[in-house]
């Protein structure tokens, strides 16, 4: 009776099946690698002595920058797992504005860590819920150690947006355009919601000609183009009564596309001269209203104006503003506090807005508008900027975009904390003395996750030419000793107190850095097989 007994146990024998984790492996090691690749490629550039990056896209146009997220989503990334860490630095510029390279390299730090610890033998899901629970209590690591912040402090405000553009190609003009973001960002604050800013009430105009120097804030409007000349029109107006049309002031055509065919002359003269007569009742109702400056949006059906009726609102001494972008219309409606009419029949004085000036003026070889001294002016405002080339103007635009952003974070969480890698070493030495207190491989992946963060202080000062190993030594020594605010002073290749150096940042942006890279690894860290599906 015993011999079936021993033929099931080998039969339950041969089913235990062994089973092939290599796929798995090899997947995530590439993913890794592919994320450690892209982290490495913008690494370079982080820090004020970080270098550039010359960008050439398929079209040949060259761009010159060394912004983390701009690099990144210019680069044609193809490694499905890479292209979180370009989402990722595009998430920063979301939520943060600033820190787009940090984010990026912080993830790189955690991900050569990660792959490490799994070559450990230690389970995926381990580490990453130890990577969560890491980065929670490094939050409240970094609030524990920010410097709350008043926005009446505009001195704090300017140090914070100078830290942001000192990385950038145009750092030299810090002193000019850290006050000039702090003004605008300040001049578009609601009273009414303090803590939430609209960038999109801040309008950047770009004009090429003359230094960064020459960049200016201006309380009012600003036109990229000339006023219409083609019919020897006003090009200055005093005590401006603006009226926004989003109609045709020009014949009307048919809905269908067709031709008309006119065999006579006496009937082309009668179109012509019902034409002139529709163009003209349109003007008698505009200048009934009083308006003196008419801005136009562009129109794709047919066209916005004729030369007819240019010729005839030159004769009215009304000055014309022609081919104003649809996108455009709500932020001019807001800062011109009035109504853009749709209808030559709802033209009426009460939808006008009023300036005290509107003119054209030179700007290096062009021409711009400006209208100033608006009447109840929306809570909007216009930044100028200029440069001497192109590649200069859009990296000035870029960097005061970062600085703009910056301010807004200290406007939604008002609080500030200290630069050049003095949190990361502080933050690095807590997690490390937080991981002796936990148990098992808990603790081990948390002294891991800790040491990866000396990656920020040790790529600023790489960057800056300095000895690295010695420079992160002495400033885990200082921090040991109780100086939370010693960092890396780049300019004196020396460890200082940075908050007596001005070199500041939001907390909102060391916050979100280490949250959403944290996330990012996590997700890759789940990954365990890459499936094409055609």
């Amino acid at each position: 009776m015993a011999a079936p007994a021993v033929q099931t146990s080998r039969s339950a024998a041969k089913v235990e099946t062994f089973v092939d984790n290599k796929r798995t492996e090899d997947i995530r090691q590439q993913n890794m690698a592919a994320g450690q690749a892209v982290a490495d490629a913008v690494r370079t550039s982080l820090g004020p002595k970080g270098m550039d990056k010359m960008i050439q896209t398929a079209s040949g146009e060259v761009i010159i920058t060394n912004d983390g997220a701009t690099i990144l989503n210019k680069m044609d990334v193809l490694q499905p797992a890479a292209k979180f860490l370009v989402q990722l630095s595009k998430s920063q510029d979301t939520v943060a504005g600033d820190g787009t390279t940090t984010v990026v390299v912080l993830a790189g730090a955690l991900l050569k860590q990660c792959s490490l610890l799994l070559s450990h033998g230690i389970h995926p899901t381990v580490i990453s819920e130890a990577l969560h629970k890491t980065s929670t209590h490094a939050v409240h690591v970094l609030t524990s150690m920010a410097v709350p912040l008043e926005l009446s402090d505009r001195e704090s405000l300017v140090k914070s947006a100078s830290t942001s553009l000192n990385s950038k190609v145009v750092s030299q003009y810090s002193t000019l355009l850290a006050p000039l973001a702090v003004d605008a960002v300040l001049s578009a604050v609601d009273p009414e919601k303090p803590d939430i800013v609209d960038l999109r009430d801040i309008k950047i105009v770009k004009r090429l000609g003359g230094t960064v120097d020459d960049t200016e804030l201006i309380k009012g409007l600003v036109f990229d183009r000339k006023v219409s000349h083609s019919a020897g029109g006003p090009t200055r107006m005093e005590n401006a009564k603006i009226a926004v049309i989003q109609f045709q002031i020009s014949p009307p055509k048919t809905d269908i596309e067709q031709s008309i065919v006119v065999s006579d002359y006496t009937q082309m003269d009668r179109i012509l001269k019902e034409e002139r007569n529709y163009i003209l009742g349109m003007i008698k109702k505009i200048k009934g209203a009083g308006c003196n400056v008419l801005l136009i949006q562009k129109s794709i059906l047919r066209d916005a104006v004729t030369d007819l009726s240019l010729h005839y609102l030159a004769k009215a001494k009304i000055l014309v503003i022609k081919d104003v972008e649809r996108d455009d219309i709500e932020f001019i409606t807001k800062t011109l506090n009035c109504l853009p009419i749709a209808n030559i029949e709802h033209f009426r004085a009460e939808k006008m807005g009023f300036a005290d000036m509107v003119e054209e003026v030179s700007v290096g070889d062009s021409k711009i508008v400006k209208i100033t001294g608006i009447k109840d002016m929306g809570r909007t405002t216009t930044v100028l900027v200029r440069g001497s080339n192109q590649l200069v103007l859009d990296e000035a635009e870029r960097s005061l975009h970062d600085a703009l952003c910056v301010v807004r974070c200290l406007v939604s969480k008002r609080f500030l904390i200290a630069g050049g890698g003095a949190p990361e070493i502080e933050l690095s030495r807590q997690l490390g003395v937080w991981a002796k207190s936990l148990q098992g491989m808990e603790g081990y992946c948390v002294k891991h996750f800790a040491e990866s963060l000396e990656v920020i202080p040790y790529t600023l000062a790489e960057n800056a030419g300095l000895n690295p190993i010695a420079i992160v030594t002495e400033l885990r020594n200082k921090h040991a000793q109780g100086e939370i605010n010693a960092g890396i002073n780049v300019r004196k290749g020396q460890i200082t107190n940075i908050l007596e150096e001005n070199v500041v940042q939001p907390l909102l942006v060391s916050t979100s850095a280490i949250s959403l890279a944290t996330e990012c690894v996590r997700m890759i860290l789940k990954i365990d097989d890459i499936v094409t599906v055609r």
